[in-house]
């Protein structure tokens, strides 16, 4: 009996690492829904639906003193073929440091749009910088996108967060965002790059259901209905 008791908590530490992913697309999906729940206080409509992929990161960490730090774990999801609904998701961990006058810590969720075929190419690479390969801005917040400045208009990514219940664009320069390789294992039960999982029609795991049903729900699509967003 011992044992065996001996044996459950060692293995304890171990599956609660297997179901952090499963966890955190939960998170993810808590997060889209009460965004794109707040009545004229969330992303535009007009801007999701012009989207190329979708990208989700609950709780991203920010510390430091003086010299300061982003890290968190998410996903993205792209349109499928013929922007018949949105992929199965592909793991990402964004990490970025800042320098400034900055003490204590905080989290904040993140939420980013790639409005066109490049931009997506760019963020499904093994990594890809903020700023220095694709342009990125604050997105604009509201149902409509009457606001856009011309910045936003040619941006390639747009980014918003959100921290203690306030919602507004943020612009993320210089953060890296890279595929997350182990957690897509623990996902899929293999080894697959992002780009395999957004673009070959993975089966996603169960645990995707709500955050897909979400982004179908807001953000449907069928062939020929979509409007270019920004410039390809």
């Amino acid at each position: 009996m011992r044992m065996i008791l001996m044996a459950a908590l060692a293995l304890t530490p171990l599956m609660a690492k297997d179901n952090e992913p499963a966890k955190r697309l939960t998170e993810a999906a808590a997060v889209f829904s009460e965004i794109m729940a707040a009545p004229d206080k969330g992303i535009p409509q007009d801007m999701l639906g012009n989207a190329h992929c979708i990208v989700i990161v609950p709780g991203l960490k920010t510390a430091g003193f003086i010299v300061g730090g982003k890290y968190g774990k998410g996903y993205i999801s792209c349109r499928n073929s013929g922007n018949r609904g949105w992929s199965a998701p592909g793991t990402v961990r964004i990490e970025g440091g800042s320098v400034g006058f900055q003490i204590g810590g905080s989290e904040t969720d993140l939420i980013m749009l790639v409005m066109n075929e490049r931009g997506a190419e760019k963020l499904l690479e093994s990594k890809f910088t903020l700023g220095a390969e694709g342009s990125v801005a604050a997105g604009p917040v509201g149902r409509t996108a009457t606001a856009q400045t011309d910045a936003q208009m040619k941006a390639e990514i747009l980014s918003w967060s959100r921290s203690q219940g306030l919602f507004a664009g943020l612009a993320l320069e210089g953060a890296t965002l890279r595929q997350d390789l182990d957690d897509n294992t623990t996902l899929y039960g293999k080894r697959l790059e992002n780009k395999q999982i957004v673009r070959t029609g993975v089966r996603a795991p169960k645990s995707a259901a709500r955050l897909l049903s979400l982004l179908n729900r807001y953000s449907p699509h069928e062939e020929g209905k979509r409007t270019t967003g920004a410039s390809n």
